[in-house]
């Protein structure tokens, strides 16, 4: 085995630095932290990935996996170890990952009280060049219901589905719990994976006496995010599947990408 060519190492001669190569869209068990139950076991799709050399052909992809096999407990400072070893591995300058995974939160319905699990989607990405850098999100399913449908009907409004998406940077630690509360109480009514009779009562009037385009419940999110100490940068998107037009309404807001007289989104 060891005789057999290492074709990677061959030398090139373009001269051009690759910013990533690695492995993509690898599915992998992983255990992460639980607020209210201390942790949960769920399956990543992983990216993991570094920095290749301009003299190079190419990497070693196994290792990739190798390094991944040594995955515990997601937090942070387990990614930057795995960072770390993936760098030093490939003698690379920069290494890069990203997980997405559901993510199971119990909730009770408002009425009954009957207790159900909602799944989400939750993405944790890390770089590491000399510091950390990790971003956090979520994608939470939300209810929303038309104003200007409520406005201008004599009974009724148009309300669907939507997805918030909220990516943060943080100096401390920050939940999904917490992300999905803010995105939940922003919508016209959070999502129920259970409900009976009464909570459909309840959830409906709610949305009807709450109603709210996607640009106010992104709007709505950021202004939460805004008044978080701990939160450094953030992304939303809001996603409405509309259920009487044949497209997808959305709004996006992203802290910095603008900076106005007021100082908002700076």
């Amino acid at each position: 085995m060891d005789n057999l060519k290492d074709v990677q190492n061959e030398k090139d001669e373009r001269g051009i630095l690759l910013k990533k190569v690695g492995i993509k869209n690898f599915y992998y068990p992983i255990k992460v932290f639980d607020q209210r139950k201390g942790h949960q076991y769920t399956i990543a799709k992983i990216d993991l990935s570094v920095d290749l050399r301009h003299d190079l052909r190419g990497t070693h992809m196994s290792r990739f996996v190798e390094v991944l096999n040594e995955i515990d407990v997601i937090r942070p400072e387990n990614l930057e170890r795995i960072l770390q070893k993936v760098k030093t591995k490939l003698k690379a300058e920069s290494s890069h990952i990203k997980l997405i995974f559901p993510y199971f939160i119990w909730k009770k319905a408002p009425i009954s009280q009957m207790e159900s699990p909602n799944k989400i989607e939750c993405i944790i990405e890390a770089e590491l060049f000399k510091d950390l850098e990790m971003i956090v999100g979520v994608k939470v399913p939300i209810h929303t219901l038309c104003p200007c449908s409520k406005e201008i009907s004599e009974f009724g409004a148009h309300n669907q589905r939507a997805i918030a998406n909220i990516e943060v940077k943080s100096k401390k630690l920050i939940w999904f719990e917490d992300l999905v509360e803010i995105a939940e109480s922003s919508a016209s009514a959070p999502i129920y994976s259970l409900l009976k009779r009464p909570d459909e009562k309840f959830i409906t009037e709610m949305a009807y006496n709450n109603p709210k385009f996607v640009e106010d419940v992104v709007r709505d999110i950021a202004f939460v995010l805004d008044k978080d100490k701990r939160i450094e940068w953030y992304r939303v998107e809001v996603i409405s599947f509309e259920s009487i037009h044949n497209h997808e309404a959305f709004a996006c807001v992203e802290k910095g990408w603008l900076k106005n007289d007021n100082g908002v989104n700076t």
